[in-house]
């Protein structure tokens, strides 16, 4: 028995220079153009046995928009960054550039007083390793891009760093086959 997860990193609510930590908008105008655009090609998701997505409304308003009817799961929210919650990178950079540094560096602080990149990690490798395993089932999710990154890091055990060095593009399903603990990456 194995399990397969596909991953669907949400459509967008912003432009790529207006992306924000732990950004709770909803999709704009592009996003929904954007879904529209691959119903045609997404459709087979709404065949799985499992349809869930991270709790923001623009996972949730993709999720729907693809006829999945998704479960909000807390597990696949994105990375709590505390107090730089809704400010862009370059925000945050301009302001604080060593603490910037300090937290690129070290996968285990959280200046920003949120979640460490390691227990984000963690955290949704442990939701992938609680997945109920009942014969060949599948499981998609609709995520934040952050969360499929975390998950790349956890199925392949590469270094923290690595986080840094994936690209989650919106509406590109990642899949994973196995079991708890014994995840492949899967090429559909």
């Amino acid at each position: 028995m194995h399990l397969r997860v596909t991953l669907l990193p949400a459509a967008r609510s912003s432009s790529v220079l207006d992306v924000r930590f732990d950004d709770e908008r909803p999709l704009d105008s592009a996003g929904w153009q954007e879904v529209q655009r691959v119903v045609p090609v997404l459709s087979s998701l709404a065949a799985a046995q499992l349809r869930y997505c991270s709790p923001s409304a623009r996972c949730r308003q993709t999720g729907d928009l693809l006829g999945l009817s998704p479960i909000a799961q807390p597990a696949l929210r994105d990375c709590d960054m505390g107090r730089w919650r809704g400010r862009t990178f370059q925000e945050v950079a301009a302001r604080e550039p060593r603490t910037v540094d300090a937290w690129l560096a070290d996968p285990w602080s959280a200046p920003h007083g949120g979640e460490p990149l390691l227990a984000f990690i963690s955290r949704v490798g442990g939701w992938l390793d609680t997945r109920p395993v009942d014969g060949d089932d599948w499981v998609v999710a609709v995520t934040e891009p952050s969360v499929v990154r975390a998950a790349l890091c956890y199925v392949l055990r590469s270094p923290p760093h690595s986080y840094w060095r994936i690209d989650a593009h919106p509406l590109s399903p990642v899949t994973f086959t196995g079991r708890p603990g014994q995840w492949c990456l899967s090429f559909e």
